[in-house]
């Protein structure tokens, strides 16, 4: 029996001896040191919390215990943490010298050590501490019937102040509980910011008790409660996140001048009689929430000192609900059409020797500091914001790039040269629905640009923007996860951390563990197969979605008036995701084919072949019962047709057509059909020219 013992012990050992390599931590840590020997879990593990922390990190240790708990099934003595020191000699001992506050430039380092007898987490603050547990999660390894934390030391702190995660509410509002889950995913990969972005041309978003007519005309009845508010704040400062309000004025202003048309900078010019005193000037009465998506005329009058009063009023009211030191107010888009064709406003200009509508923009948000400084708010807003004569309190939010016609990032190292602090959000539009590789690759620091260290120290970070005209609560988390990981470990992680494969690697495990916190990004999709193939189970519809990626770069959403904001997103767009996985393998097996022609590589890409063949088959039989599967059908065509003559080409070794290869290739190239593109294109391409 001893032999026995023994031998199962050595197995044990031999297995948890894990490699670097073979960890899915994300964001990667800053130092981390592998030793021999684990940390075994058990039923009767606890933590212990010690030190001088804001009462958050009771909240935080709890769920982090309920989450292993939840992962290994040990059923944990330990129930709810809720004091200092409540288990001394328990296995887990986090100390935190002080409260963290939440805030930029915070200290949120943190030291894990995990040996075989035990963990401590040492954090100067409690913001670091939580970072310290997620990280401890995500070192949890298995074996076939047992979990352990290899012993290994961790010295750990961000490269960004600024983290963030913007969410437009405007454009599609979202509930209380998808904000909050989506809050645990930034938790659970250290992001620390998040843009709320509340109220845009398709509807006003906060509850005004001063001003009801903004949540009566122009909201269609769904905005978020004052009460509602406090609590997302509360949920975001007890996981370490600030949130940043924005409100986008003087453009995107037709929720606002729905409900306040008299600040409106829009006339008609009546012709009362001749000439120029013949004519009088009407001020528009009534404006409409925006239905579709794109850039609008509706602008606030800067000339008006209403504009102003209201405004001033508005951030009375609003201000207090948010505790942090920033407020977003948009500036971005402003065409100035209203503007041009308004006398009146051209009169302003002149008098107030303003050249342009530039000019005009900078007189009107230096009318806003004031207001929020009242509060000890500093004024934050998209790149527009930045003249000549702009404070240099402000931040900038950079976001332009190729897609505006720009060089990315232009304006982040114009800002920061400028003396301006400044964030940048061009390479991480997510809803634009680039694969995870696009948003990896860009970083916050600029390249191949000369900065001074006082200019680098202006660049506060990244943030990700999640735009919601092609996104509702049902389809959004799958906008945001998994990529979001990757874009949070870009803002995290030494700029030395840029290894695609290792991402892809431990973005798998990421994005299955977010699950946990009730995102909904992988289940999300059976729901949505469900309604496409009219309740049929089908592997085939699956398949085709597992090779399509939604049509990117708003192509999908033609001049914004294909969709609007109440139109379908239930459709086979919306099942698809970047990234698509089948995509993704089949891509790296045609690489390795390529490399190597060998019998196992040739199989791997046969398999392929035929799965796509009998996937068109399948999907014909589905589609006589399930017509949104109709439009899928060319698209399965044109794959299948292919891949049959691919396998002629590759498996039975027959000379292949060129001219029919080159056309049934370019019709696997198309994006005329379901808004969607085959991801396996390229790869195609290869085969079809090998």
């Amino acid at each position: 029996m001893k032999y026995i013992l023994f031998f199962l012990f050595a197995s044990f050992i031999s297995t948890a001896q894990v490699t670097k390599e073979q960890l899915n931590i994300m964001p990667w840590p800053q130092n981390i040191s592998l030793n021999e020997g684990y940390f075994a879990l058990t039923k009767n593990f606890k933590v212990n919390i010690t030190g001088s922390p804001n009462e958050r990190i009771f909240v935080g240790a709890t769920n982090f215990l309920r989450r292993l708990d939840g992962r290994t099934g040990l059923f944990f003595n330990q129930g709810f943490i809720t004091s200092l020191n409540e288990v001394p000699d328990a296995q887990l001992q986090i100390n935190c010298v002080r409260s963290g506050k939440i805030e930029l430039y915070e200290d949120e380092s943190y030291l894990l050590d995990v040996t075989p007898s035990k963990i401590t987490i040492n954090a100067t603050t409690d913001v670091g501490a939580l970072h310290g547990l997620e990280t401890l999660l995500q070192l949890l390894q298995n074996t076939n019937n047992s979990f352990y934390f290899p012993a290994s030391k961790i010295s750990d702190f961000p490269r960004f102040t600024w983290r963030g995660l913007m969410i437009d509410v405007a454009r599609h509002f979202m509930p209380v509980d998808v904000i909050k889950r989506n809050l645990d995913g930034m938790a659970a990969v250290k992001m620390n910011v998040f843009h709320w972005h509340l109220v845009d041309d398709q509807g006003w978003r906060i509850e005004m008790k001063k001003h009801p007519k903004l949540i009566q005309m122009a909201s269609d009845g769904n905005y978020y409660t004052q009460e509602e508010i406090k609590n997302i704040v509360k949920y975001a400062a007890e996981r370490g996140i600030l949130v940043v309000p924005e409100i986008d004025v003087p453009g995107h202003g037709s929720a606002i001048l729905t409900a306040y048309p008299e600040i409106g900078s829009k006339v008609e010019i009546l012709n009362v009689g001749s000439g120029e005193k013949g004519q009088q000037l009407k001020q528009i009465q009534k404006y409409d929430l925006e239905r579709n998506a794109g850039i609008f005329t509706p602008t606030l009058d800067p000339s008006n000192p209403k504009t102003y009063e209201l405004l001033s009023s508005i951030f009375d009211e609003v201000c207090p609900l948010f505790p942090g030191k920033f407020f977003h107010i948009g500036g971005d888009e402003n065409e100035g059409k209203d503007w041009d064709s308004n006398p009146k406003i051209q009169e302003f200009k002149k008098k107030h020797n303003l050249a342009n509508n530039h000019e005009l923009q900078t007189y009107f948000t230096m009318q806003l500091i004031p207001m929020l400084k009242k509060h000890n708010k500093t004024l934050m807003g998209w790149e527009e914001i930045m003249t000549k004569d702009m404070s240099k309190e402000a931040i900038i939010h950079s976001w332009k790039g190729s897609n505006e016609g720009l060089v990315a990032g232009k304006s982040l190292v114009e800002a920061a040269k400028g003396g301006y602090k400044t964030v940048l959000s061009n390479g991480y539009y997510i809803d634009l629905m680039y694969g995870v590789e696009d948003h990896y690759s860009m970083d916050p620091m600029p390249k191949n640009v000369t900065l001074t260290n006082e200019e680098k120290a202006r660049i506060l970070g990244g943030e990700a923007a999640m735009w919601t005209e092609l996104a509702t609560s049902a389809t959004i988390d799958s906008r945001i996860w998994p990529r979001t990981a990757a874009i949070a470990e870009r803002f995290w992680s030494n700029e030395n951390v840029t290894d695609i494969n290792s991402l892809r690697k431990r973005l798998k495990i990421i994005s299955f563990r977010l699950e946990e916190l009730g995102l909904t990004h992988i289940k999300s999709k059976e729901g949505l197969l469900r309604n496409i193939s009219n309740n049929q189970k089908s592997d085939a519809l699956v398949d085709l979605s597992n090779v399509c990626e939604p049509l990117k770069g708003y192509s999908r959403n033609s001049e914004g008036t294909e969709y609007k904001m109440y139109s379908p997103l239930t459709l086979f767009a919306d099942v698809c995701s970047p990234d698509a996985s089948d995509a993704i393998e089949f891509n790296q097996a045609v690489a390795d084919f390529l490399n190597n022609k060998s019998l196992e590589n040739q199989a791997v890409i046969v398999s392929y072949l035929n799965k796509w063949i009998k996937m068109d088959s399948d999907l014909n039989v589905l589609s006589t019962n399930a017509p949104l599967v109709q439009s899928l059908l060319p698209l399965s065509k044109s794959l299948n047709d292919i891949a049959k003559q691919l396998l002629l080409k590759i498996d039975k070794k027959e000379n292949a057509d060129a001219a029919t290869l080159n056309n049934l290739l370019e019709k696997c190239n198309s994006k005329e059909h379901a808004d969607v593109e085959l991801a396996v294109y390229n790869s195609l391409k290869k085969l079809v020219q090998a």
